[in-house]
């Protein structure tokens, strides 16, 4: 499989994906919309991952690039190809967006591990089945998004209720990062330490990286999770 990777930031990469994907025989490309990339065709890959970073969604006066990564963003879900698309926390504000959702202001921020709980639905799905009852997941982030008609809630949490959905049966948006290895932990703080501002649902900067044990989980879950979205068999 041919994976493509919308890169927001240079300090925000795929995280773990690219493991996944060495271990699976898959290959990545990349456009990197912070240096001008060009984008690729429709039959220049086979499945497109869309990361998160620091911007908003709607800050088109600061990061003119997001009209035209939204066009290609829709014009994938909608393409004869039928590409699986997967959304990591900006990245699934994004599919939100274009799928006619809106994107605003959550309550709280949310930053740290926080559990995040499977629906019912997602409980039935190939995608989640897998998963406990709960599960911790790493947040950082300060919007939210409404479901776009048709979508599917697969996991809600206390902070911010829509964390996970599903559009038809290829288009996944995760809210939370499952794939943030320590390393995007720490290049996140660097770069955007002022937003551990205290709050109800910020933990401190030390709470973020001491437990390897949520990695571990996380990275397995994760794992299981995109050799489903994937429509491949793992590699053993």
């Amino acid at each position: 499989m041919r994976l493509h990777i919308l890169q927001h930031v240079p300090f925000e990469d795929e995280g773990s994906i690219k493991l996944w994907a060495k271990l699976r025989g898959h290959t990545c490309t990349r456009t990197r919309l912070f240096t001008s990339d060009a984008y690729p065709s429709q039959d220049k890959f086979d499945a497109l991952v869309v990361t998160g970073g620091p911007m908003n969604v709607y800050e088109y006066d600061r990061y003119a690039w997001l009209l035209h990564e939204k066009t290609f963003i829709l014009d994938t879900i909608e393409s004869q190809k039928r590409h699986p698309v997967l959304g990591l926390c900006l990245g699934a504000q994004l599919i939100a967006d274009v799928l006619g959702g809106r994107v605003f202001p959550n309550e709280h921020r949310e930053i740290g591990w926080f559990p995040v709980l499977p629906t019912k639905t997602a409980r039935r799905t190939r995608l989640f089945r897998h998963f406990p009852a709960e599960f911790p997941a790493f947040h950082w982030h300060g919007d939210t998004f409404t479901l776009p008609k048709g979508a599917r809630l697969l996991a809600r949490c206390r902070a911010c209720v829509n964390q996970a959905f599903m559009a038809g049966d290829r288009v996944l948006g995760l809210q939370f990062h499952l794939e943030y290895t320590r390393r995007n932990i720490q290049a996140t703080i660097r770069n955007s330490s002022n937003d551990l501002a205290h709050d109800e649902f910020v933990q401190p900067e030390e709470e973020l990286l001491a437990d390897a044990a949520c990695f571990r989980d996380a990275q397995a879950l994760f794992f299981e999770l995109l050799d489903q979205w994937a429509g491949q068999p793992p590699r053993r």
